[in-house]
């Protein structure tokens, strides 16, 4: 018997992608409007947590077996479909074939192209360039449309078996953590009575550019899907119509990149010597060091300076492994009464007579952060001088809001005062580029007053005749983030009270109309069924549309993700037998 060649192995690996042809009925339609989405959904959740369960009991060929039903699920063909041309930040950029996919009946016809098998070979990337914090430019690779699509189902497949591996410090690009945990987390080892008061600000030289294909491929294991995700690995990228290759590195801005950056990077507690035990009804931690990894950025907690550069030194020889360096320039050895900066957080210890200690630990957003916010306020401010009040104020309310949310866990009513005054001065100079001819007095009664009858303001900057009023920081109250339970994962079929619970929490980013809405709900968008919290947007649906002498009453209003709102508008989906039943589920929810 002759060995299989390469592109053999591939091309099986690819027609075990291909679904039976009865296998769309369960989701109840070829029709992209007419998809049952909530039974699309729970049928990829239940997958994900068979996969889970057996990757944690050890089951190898059954974790396998289930990867395997997950690669060819036509479930997991049309919500990566969905998740891709979308819900994505980056639907309409095209990869180097400039295909892009925005029609509902184009949607369809790429998930016919993924259930055929065919011979096939990944696409190059298409190289470009988004600018960073420092000024400086981050290179992004950008698959195309069809390529992205496969990603995110091979992601579906092998997150969860590395659900069940990852360690608890790691919370960046994993389902159900964020940068909220890892600053929490942050914030717990940085307690004053705490003894590792030195800490390791560890910078790695282009992480996501140099990992070792070979390590990473031998990490990942006999997973089905292996050589797919090795063709993407060495698919190359096209700049300026020239073809470079990848010898290694894991391409930012294709979909499985980040998984793949966290497996090669899983490992980062062992090597610091951190362990855990039970005791005294709860996890402990235990072992010389802490760490806190979101991605590729990680903070470690050491006992002293000598120990911390210990630390530097067995970190230096993990990453070698790995194929990675760190940055000598940016790598540094801080005292927490001197701050680090991360996620756009300032963590330090200041003096304190009020406490046993003599000193307390604070999280305050970092200069950083807000010179970054008062710069793309100005620029905002700058493009809109012309522009009514109503404009402005849908223009900025969601960034203000965005940001303020972001921050409102640390130390922050300072800096959001300061920031309202700050806006104070921008609107200042609007209404005098206005009404250069006008008196004060009439700027004051036009542009300001007591807008918000929540609030005992009457500097409230807004339009009296539509409502219509300016965010303030001030307005978004400080709130002690919750850290997620250790290992805790929502593809555990043990956790879904947990997490149920958890997800409801997330209300608290919404506008208070909005936030009564979802209670009313339950905190599930009545047409799919699952969480409203999940990576879409949401819509506000009219039961009752308007045109038909609907009304704003809360009675006649839903809360819907913003693909589920499409569908219910549709007139494909008007047509299907599925209507009624989401039509009674949206008047009675």
């Amino acid at each position: 018997m002759t060995p299989k060649t390469e592109e053999q192995i591939l091309n099986k690996e690819l027609s075990s992608m291909h679904p039976k042809p009865e296998a769309n009925r369960l989701i109840g339609t070829t029709d992209w409007h007419a998809i049952d989405w909530q039974k699309a959904f729970r049928l990829l959740k239940n997958l994900r947590s068979r996969i889970f369960r057996a990757a944690q009991e050890g089951d190898y060929k059954k974790k396998r077996s289930l990867q395997k039903l997950m690669l060819r699920s036509y479930a997991n063909q049309v919500t990566s479909v969905r998740r891709i041309t979308q819900l994505n930040a980056g639907k309409n950029t095209p990869g180097v074939d400039q295909v892009v996919v925005r029609m509902a009946v184009e949607r369809q016809k790429l998930v016919e192209e993924l259930s055929q098998y065919q011979p096939w070979k990944a696409k190059p990337a298409r190289r470009v360039y988004i600018p960073k914090a420092n000024g400086k430019r981050r290179p992004l690779g950008i698959p195309v449309i069809r390529d992205r699509c496969l990603q995110t189902m091979v992601v579906q497949a092998l997150e969860p078996e590395w659900e069940a591996k990852f360690e608890a410090s790691n919370y960046g690009f994993r389902p159900g953590r964020n940068g909220h945990d890892a600053i929490e987390r942050i914030f717990r080892y940085a307690r004053p009575d705490g003894r590792r008061k030195w800490v390791v600000d560890a910078d790695i030289k282009g992480a996501f550019d140099h990992i070792d294909h070979s390590f990473l491929l031998e990490r990942i294991g006999r997973f089905p899907a292996k050589r797919l995700l090795e063709q993407w690995l060495k698919a190359g990228y096209l700049e300026a119509n020239v073809f470079y290759p990848t010898d290694s590195g894991t391409p930012q801005g294709g979909s499985c990149s980040p998984l793949l950056a966290n497996i090669a990077l899983h490992g980062l507690e062992q090597a610091m010597g951190m362990n855990y035990y039970h005791g005294g009804g709860r996890v402990q931690t235990c072992g010389p060091r802490r760490v806190v990894r979101y991605a590729d950025d990680f903070l470690i907690f050491c006992s002293t300076q000598e120990d911390a550069q210990q630390a530097v030194l067995l970190l230096k020889d993990w990453l070698k492994e790995r194929g990675l360096a760190l940055s000598e320039e940016k790598t540094r050895i801080v005292h927490l009464t001197d701050g680090v900066d991360f996620l756009g957080f300032h963590v330090r210890q200041y003096p304190s007579r009020n406490t046993a200690t003599g000193c307390k630990t604070l999280t305050k957003p970092s200069k950083a952060s807000v010179q970054k916010i008062r710069d793309r306020l100005r620029a905002e401010w700058l493009g809109l001088k012309t522009q009514r009040v109503e404009v402005i104020v849908k223009r900025l309310n969601p960034i203000i809001r965005g940001w303020s949310n972001y921050f409102r866990i640390g130390v922050a009513y300072e800096t959001f005062t300061k920031l309202d005054r700050w806006m104070f001065d921008r609107q200042v100079r609007y209404v005098r580029r206005m009404h250069p001819r006008k008196n004060y007095a009439w700027k004051q009664a036009k542009y300001w007053g007591r807008l918000n009858l929540d609030r005992q303001d009457k500097w409230v900057f807004g339009d009296k005749q539509t409502g219509m009023v300016l965010q303030k920081f001030v307005w978004t109250p400080i709130q002690r983030h919750i850290l997620i339970q250790h290992t805790a994962s929502p593809d555990d079929p043990r956790l879904r009270a947990y997490w149920q619970k958890r997800t409801q929490r997330k209300s608290a980013d919404l506008v208070p109309s909005k936030q009564r809405i979802a209670r009313r709900q339950n905190y599930q968008c009545p047409v799919c069924k699952t969480s409203l919290f999940t990576d879409e947007a949401l819509h506000v649906h009219h039961v009752k549309p308007k045109q038909e002498g609907g009304s704003d009453a809360y009675s006649n209003l839903r809360l819907v993700h913003v693909t589920c709102h499409q569908q219910a508008h549709s007139k494909a989906f008007a047509a299907t037998k599925t209507k009624q039943g989401t039509l009674s589920r949206l008047s009675s929810a």
